[in-house]
């Protein structure tokens, strides 16, 4: 009976070899199928990918508002007299919030004059002096409209068109 069993392993042995083979292709086969599903998933679910459903609107065109005339105020610089002038426009996006202001410039005029005499000339002098003067003048007119039911949100910017120093 050993001659037997000993007949019997070596067919046995390559059989099994060649089913452990079989496992493994098989297996692969699964994993790669299994990624390739999990890749195309990803990639149409992704949160990295932009929502063509959610992107916001085209912004407006922007609507300017040019304060005529000029601004021209004086003030003190140690101890002699100078003069500001300077030309402003309004911007926003928002036919409304324009309309708004030109019905309520005078007031806007007036809070813009006593903004601009309240400076120092040595501030004025320099850039980061007059981007706080275009801050602080949006935030004025911001006020004007807030005061008058409109949006300071809409508007969106106080430009300096000409801004002349003597």
């Amino acid at each position: 009976m050993a001659a037997t069993t000993a007949a019997a392993e070596p067919q046995t042995a390559p059989a099994a070899k060649g089913k452990g083979k079989l496992v493994l292709f098989i297996a692969l086969g699964v994993l790669l199928a299994g990624g390739g599903a999990g890749a195309w998933w990803w990639s149409t679910h992704s949160s990295a990918k932009p929502a063509v459903a959610h992107t916001p609107p085209p912004a407006a065109p922007p609507l300017y508002l040019p304060l005529d005339p000029p601004f021209v105020v004086n003030f003190e610089s140690e101890q002699a007299v100078r003069f500001l002038q300077i030309t402003v426009q309004l911007m926003s996006r928002d036919p409304q919030t324009i309309e708004l202001l030109k019905s309520n410039d005078p007031m806007v005029r007036d809070r813009l004059l006593m903004l601009f005499g309240n400076q120092k000339y040595t501030v004025l002098s320099t850039r980061e002096g007059k981007e706080g003067l275009r801050q602080q003048a949006l935030q004025s007119v911001g006020t004007v409209l807030a005061g008058a039911g409109g949006h300071p949100d809409r508007l969106e910017a106080v430009y300096f068109t000409s801004f002349v120093m003597q």
